[in-house]
Parts: C-alpha cells; structure tokens; sequence
C-alpha cells in the first residue's frame, strides 16, 4: 500500500482518520510485567538497542509530508512528533499543543509547549507549523498531502498561485497560532495536518526540491525521541537516542529499523535478531511456538480491495477523468465480486485472520454500517455468470472466454505488488476467479511488480493496472475523502460519483456534530458504495505482532504497535 494515512494509503498517510468510541475494539497492550523466563522483571531501566523490522523498503522520505507508504510512517514513528495524538479510545488529544475552538466553530487557536526541542537544538515554534502548512499548500509542492490543509481559509488560493500564503493561518506569538476553517465540519482537526517541519533545517531550499533534497532524505531533524544516526537505503536505518526529547530522555540508547526478507523473518525472530515485527498471517503457526517471544494481536484499521479503473488524473487540475469505460457497467463490478472466494482466500492466505467486508469502513469504527443492510456478495459464480449475460457479456466465439456487448475481446490486467510467497497465489486465485466465470485476466507485466514501483505505476495511472490490488491504513477518522471522494489523490480508480461526494460531505457537516446524524449518514454513502462497487472490498485485516520478550514497555493499540516508543526498554 502507498498512500495514506495514511494511507494507501493512506498511510498513507497518510495518513487520517478512525472512531470515536472503540466498542468491541480487540487491542492488546504489552505492559512490562514478564521477562524471558516469565518472571517479573526489575523496574525500568535505561540502555540498550533493539531492532524493529520491516518487510518492505522504505521509500526514503524522513518528512512525513511527502510519504507515500505506510512502511515510512512506521520508520517516522521513531523520530517525528505531532501537534495532536490518538489515545486508545481513539480521541484525538493534545500533544505539542492544546487548542481552543471559537462558538461558530471555525477558528482553532493552538498554543504550542514550550521549550520543545528539534533534533539540531533549535527550539520549535509556531513559525514551524506554519511553514509546514503553507510548504503543503505551495504550487510547487509535490507530496500528497494538500487535502491536509485545503479547508483552511485561503489555502486554494495560495495552491492555485493567486496567494504567497495562507490567510486563515494568524500567528499570535511565537507559541500561539489561530487556523480558521472555510466552513464548519466536526473533522476539521482531523484533517488538518498536524506535523511541524523545521524551517530553518530547511531554509534556502525551494519547495520543489525539498523531496529530493538531503535534509529529507539522508539527513532528517525532527522532534522525536530518536534521531537518524545512519543508514543504508533498502537495508537498514540506525537511531540513536536524543537526550533532549521534551517527553524526557528515551529509556533506550537506540533503535535499529531493519529490512528484511519476509520469507525469513520467523527464523530471525527465532534467533533473536528481531525484537518487533508486525508479522504476516502465514507465519502465525511458526512464530507461536517460539518460546522468548510473544504474539499479540488486535481488530486494527486496515482493509484490503480491489480497485478498478476509471480514468486518469489531471494532476495540474487535481481532478479525477473518467475517460476508461472498461468497468462503466455497475452488473460487470458486481459480477467481478461475486466471482471471488473471499473466505477461501482469507483461510488460505491469511490463516484465517481477517474478516470479509462489503464495506470500505472497518467494523471497529461506531460508524461502521451493521452487515445486514448491504449487499452480503457471497460468493456465487453462476450468479456471477449470469450478471455478466445480462449485461452483454457473452462468449461469441466459443474460446471460453466472453466478449464485451460491441462484440470485442474482453481481458483484465490485474495487477499486484511483490512480497511474500502467498502473495502470489493469492493473485492468481483471484485472476483464476474471474477466469471461471469466463473472463481472460491476466497478470499485469506478467509478474508480481516491486512495492515502490507499483506504488509509482498507480500513481501515474499506468495502463496495466486495469484492476489492481490495494489495502488502506484508515488511521483514527473514517472519513473516506481521501481516499474515496472522486478527485482525491488517492483515488487510484479515478472513478467520478458526484453523488457520493455528496453524502460523504455530510457526514461531516455541521449537522455530523449530532452522533446519530453522523452515523446515518456514513450508512448512507456505505450502502451507495456497497451498491455502485467503484472498488471491490475483501476484506479486513486483523493485525498480528511478534515482540522478543526482552523488549519491554511496548503498548498495541488499534493504530499501531508504535505507540510512547520512549517508554521501550530492555529487560536481560
């Protein structure tokens, strides 16, 4: 997954965006209570180094405004800080800064702590925000993220070069910022971007070159408990700790990020190389029956889909062109669903460890439409069969295969990105589906295509990924604007619904501010999206971690494993 937060990904980063209230919410949470031995261990203690691993190569990016996977958002944990937070009860709370919202609800004042200290000793200030809010707003800024500012008065303009800044950003004093909305939303702070950027690291650079720039990518400042120490691009990235971190020095000397190969990471954790992993379902019954470490596992905020394409996007416009007519036909996407096994899919790739969904709004969300008021799409190929012989799909030429209704070869480029070994089977079964009801899909480019690169061919609307395999980190706001409303960035279908913009706008209007509104109207555009399928939902990914019983003080959430990293320590 790319983009989010996000998310593809939000993470993205993306990425933002998750629930009020965490009812039925599976988290765990690793308290240091046990030692190797399963005996008590000692109180905290400082020093030591651990490693944390993940299976994919980071992007490279140590700024969050120009990350693109949710792999960098993990990396960036270690080192960056927020002006909000989001508890266990998935609330957003004060972290770098308390705020204050006027009574018509549009003006946020902020007030920033004190004495908060980047990583090269400059203190940080509002001037920070501010510069990081106005970079997202920048013609020339070229990271996904101006969704993160474009409610705030001014921002449009400043993007479309009509203005040099924002307007509705008002520094007060060095500590205090006022940010006024264009109109009132109860996710306003949600999706407002929350990360400072230290300007004077980056003064003297312009927007355009910031992404690429050294101070990015092989020399980052930030405001975490840990900063960069070295690195090896696609190997490894080493932190030390920073003694100075306003939340008071991390109990560990330092943190190592490593990559590795997920075909051998239930070995290495079995050696000890390893004292964190969010580990894949496959690897499940291996990894359960190493005795120093231990499984945890929590209902988290990620769903898998396949996407479908529509259009391309006018990136100078940021607007979304539904000029691909493959999928226009709502029968052919119904169709296309029906043909998939999920439960099939999720025991034999996933061990079970997942949930089928109709929806794109993960359960865990209060605002999560009960499965009984959508369409179920369970697996029913003769179904499947006959949507498509409705819709004029038929076989004309005795192949096996169908025709599409103007009588020409029907064939589906599906794409998916490389990872595990079960990542392969799982997109031939999928292909296979959509063969047995008579389609010819294909693998695009023959092959499973390497992360970063197929994050850039959706990115750029390459032409073999007609349908393509994603999954989306939602983070604390289930608002499905950036991923779902049609011209946002990461709307990889580019698909248009003019109508289902409009109901995902009212599920966060003013009237949103009532819960039982709310909820009603993000059931409403679910069972729109159910019912239009511009993407077919599979399902919901329940997240499984592997932690060394040496490494202590480690708190799992819905969110992420990731949480008060400062508070980590070694217990030998």
């Amino acid at each position: 997954m790319k983009k989010k937060w996000f998310s593809l990904v939000s993470f993205v980063m993306i990425l933002s965006l998750f629930l009020a209230a965490c009812s039925g919410n599976k988290q765990q949470t690793s308290t240091p209570k046990n030692d190797s031995n399963g005996e008590a261990t000692s109180e905290p203690k400082a020093g030591g180094v651990v490693t944390y691993a993940v299976d994919q190569a980071p992007e490279g990016f140590f700024d969050p405004a120009f990350l693109g996977s949710l792999i960098d958002s993990e990396v960036q944990k270690f080192m960056t800080e927020d002006i909000y937070k989001v508890d266990d009860n998935l609330k957003y709370v004060p972290n770098l800064a308390t705020w204050e919202i006027s009574e018509d609800k549009k003006t946020y004042t902020f007030k920033l702590k004190q004495g908060v200290k980047w990583h090269n000793g400059e203190e940080l200030t509002v001037e920070d925000w501010k510069y990081a809010l106005e970079v997202l707003a920048h013609p020339d800024y070229d990271g996904p993220r101006f969704n993160y500012v474009e409610n705030i008065v001014g921002a449009k303009e400043m993007k479309e070069g009509k203005a040099d800044h924002i307007s509705g950003i008002e520094v007060i004093d060095p500590y205090t910022m006022k940010i006024t909305f264009n109109e009132v939303r109860i996710n306003n702070l949600e999706n407002l971007w929350p990360t400072p950027m230290p300007r004077k690291h980056y003064e003297g650079i312009a927007v355009k070159d910031l992404s690429k720039s050294d101070q990015v990518r092989k020399n980052p400042v930030g405001l975490g408990p840990f900063k960069v120490k070295s690195m090896k691009p696609g190997e490894y990235i080493e932190f030390e700790r920073f003694d100075d971190y306003w939340q008071g020095k991390p109990l560990l000397d330092g943190v190592v990020v490593k990559v590795i190969d997920p075909s051998v990471a239930a070995g290495a954790l079995e050696k000890g190389e390893i004292d964190l992993l969010a580990i894949r379902p496959a690897d499940l019954e291996q990894v359960s029956k190493i005795p120093h470490v231990r499984v945890e596992e929590a209902n988290g905020v990620s769903y898998s889909y396949v996407g479908l394409r529509f259009g391309h996007r006018d990136q100078k416009a940021m607007k979304s062109v539904a000029d691909f007519e493959k999928f226009k036909d709502q029968n052919l996407r119904h169709a296309l669903l029906y043909a998939i096994n999920r439960d099939a899919l999720v025991n034999a790739y996933m061990a079970g460890k997942a949930k089928v969904t109709n929806t794109v709004i993960p359960s865990t969300f209060w605002v999560a439409a009960d499965p009984k008021e959508l369409n179920d799409y369970k697996y029913d190929p003769e179904k499947a069969k006959k949507l498509l012989k409705e819709a004029g799909y038929v076989d004309k030429d005795g192949d096996g295969f169908v025709e599409d209704p103007s009588g020409k070869k029907f064939t589906i480029s599906f794409g998916h990105y490389a990872g595990p070994a079960t990542f392969e089977g799982r997109a031939q079964a999928i292909i296979q589906s959509w063969r047995d009801i008579g389609i010819d899909a294909k693998l695009a480019t023959g092959s499973l295509i390497e992360f970063n690169l197929y994050n850039e061919m959706k990115d750029n609307d390459d032409p073999s990924l007609e349908a393509f395999f994603g999954s989306w980190y939602v983070g604390a706001d289930p608002d499905p604007t950036a991923l779902w409303g049609s011209h946002a960035e990461w709307n990889y279908g580019r698909y248009v619904d003019e109508e289902g913009d409009a109901l995902i706008k009212e599920t966060s209007s003013e009237k949103a501010f009532d819960d039982a509104y709310r909820k009603e109207a993000f059931v409403k555009w679910q069972k729109h999206f159910n019912e239009k399928l511009w993407a077919l939902p599979l399902w919901e990914v329940i997240d499984l971690y592997a932690v060394n019983n040496r490494l202590q003080g480690v708190h799992i959430n819905a969110l992420t494993s990731l949480n008060d990293v400062h508070k980590w320590y070694v217990a030998e």
